[in-house]
């Protein structure tokens, strides 16, 4: 299953040549499961989709407002910002699939990039998590050999990279994703149209190019990270909070990733092992039916939780929050104080006026007498 299956019976995928569907001709949508989906998941996507377009919209928006003195880490942070944003809009569609009893009614195009945008976020969030490990690893433990490699236009250039990456390794969902009409079960739906062999690789890419080897470069350069600092510590007697502060925030989004999509890669490992018939199908289906639900909806609340998670713990990024308020207040006081000035000038120079008015009044009348 890709991560775009939100549910193993939800996204009528195709499995094989033969067309089977991911759930057995005995199961009929119109169940209690499925009722529960229908009144649980529109709702709750429509939520995660709100509050993480707001979340992230203030994460962007304060890294542009605040553009000024940005860090390596704070670009890489802005890129995982951007596509968990693009992510979010991709979200109500899906809630509208389910609502409309999974009838794609938004065309061909819109059923490829809906669900890239998903995948492209994945791998981009994913090897973004990467490059955060590897620039904490260059600043603490190359400090001096690798100081040039650290500069933000670097980091600029590898984002780019990595969203081109992202669009690369999505090219088996822009290709295999199709509007077909399903006759057993009379609906337009947006489906994986690919082979057994294609299924299997796809999963396996997953697995490996969006798990195993960014994981292992993460705890490699978290161990050399730790080793480290540990040793600084033993050597100078003190340690310097501000690259603690920042390497705690890298953890902290990278333990959050982990434990929002770990989960998903553990079922579709098991649902890999089913499909070569290494574990069996029919012992496992409903396990993985409720366990990709479960995990899917897990991964995408990661993108909601990201921002939170920058705002509690990132120190640098309240700094940045706070000047900005500081600087709207003092820009909103002065606005303030210059209007009640102009009012005051334009107040006394009308008094004047009457006065002299006034006074030339009186003293023609005083001459006509």
């Amino acid at each position: 299953m890709d991560p775009v299956q939100f549910a193993s019976v939800a996204v009528l995928s195709i499995q094989n040549s033969n067309e089977s569907l991911a759930f057995s001709p005995s199961e009929s949508p119109v169940s209690t499961d499925w009722d529960l989906l229908h009144i649980v998941i529109p709702p709750f996507i429509f939520i995660l989709s709100l509050l993480g377009l707001l979340f992230n919209s203030f994460v962007l928006g304060v890294f542009v407002v605040h553009k000024d003195r940005i860090t390596v880490a704070e670009v890489y942070l802005s890129n995982l910002a951007l596509g968990d944003f693009f992510l979010m809009c991709g979200l109500p569609f899906w809630a509208m699939y389910i609502l409309n009893d999974f009838n794609w009614t938004y065309g061909d195009a819109l059923c490829k990039i809906v669900n890239s945008i998903i995948i492209i976020n994945y791998y981009t969030s994913i090897y973004t998590l990467v490059m955060i490990s590897i620039d904490r690893y260059l600043a603490l433990v190359k400090t001096m050999k690798a100081r040039w490699l650290r500069r933000t236009l670097y980091a600029k250039v590898m984002c780019l990279i990595l969203w081109i990456l992202g669009l690369l390794l999505s090219t088996p969902i822009m290709v295999y994703r199709q509007v077909r009409y399903m006759e057993e079960y009379e609906t337009t739906s947006c489906i994986l149209n690919y082979s057994y062999s294609w299924k299997v690789a796809h999963q396996i890419l997953i697995n490996v190019a969006g798990f195993v080897l960014p994981i292992m470069v993460i705890v490699f350069s978290s161990g050399n990270i730790i080793k480290a600092l540990a040793q600084r510590r033993e050597s100078v007697g003190f340690q310097d909070t501000k690259d603690t502060k920042a390497t705690v925030l890298v953890y902290a989004v990278t333990l959050l990733f982990l434990l929002c999509w770990g989960p998903f890669h553990v079922f579709t490992f098991l649902d890999t092992l089913c499909t070569v018939q290494a574990l069996d199908e029919k012992l496992w289906s409903h396990t993985l039916n409720i366990g990709d639900q479960l995990s899917v909806y897990l991964a995408f609340l990661n993108s909601v939780l990201n921002p939170l998670l920058y705002v509690s713990s990132g120190q640098y990024f309240r700094r940045k929050v706070t000047a900005i308020y500081r600087r709207t207040r003092y820009q909103n006081r002065r606005r303030s104080d210059l209007t009640t000035y102009q009012r005051s000038v334009v107040s006394s120079v009308v008094t004047n006026r009457t006065e002299l008015i006034t006074d030339v009044v009186i003293f023609n009348a005083e001459d006509q007498m």
